[in-house]
């Protein structure tokens, strides 16, 4: 089965995590830094599995709405889509849509 690659992209860092086999369970493989060179660190660890599907969290306002922050991340996964054509990778980049819970 093809296992999925999630990013957990912040301003400062991107958090990095690799689906099992199975796509059940994530476990965290890398922190990149988000003002460096991370495409080409993450086609490195992409390069480790056969084919994997690239996810991409999308940030959500309590309401469900999005922000400036969901703007950002569709630029941001345009770009990493155009990387990964242009290294012609067949990684297919997935947004996925998440609310973040506030803490009470």
């Amino acid at each position: 089965m093809q296992r999925i690659i999630a990013l957990d992209i912040g301003s400062v860092r991107i958090g990095v995590a690799v689906s099992d086999p199975l796509g059940f369970f994530a476990q965290g493989v890398a922190v990149l830094d988000a003002k460096g060179c991370w495409l080409s660190d993450l086609a490195k660890i992409a390069g480790e599995y056969e084919k994997p599907k690239l996810l991409i969290g999308m940030p959500r306002r309590t309401d469900g709405g999005e922000g400036p922050e969901a703007v950002r991340m569709r630029e941001t996964a345009k770009s990493v889509q155009e990387y990964f054509c242009i290294l012609k990778y067949p990684y297919p980049v997935h947004n996925q849509p998440y609310n973040k819970l506030r803490r009470q």
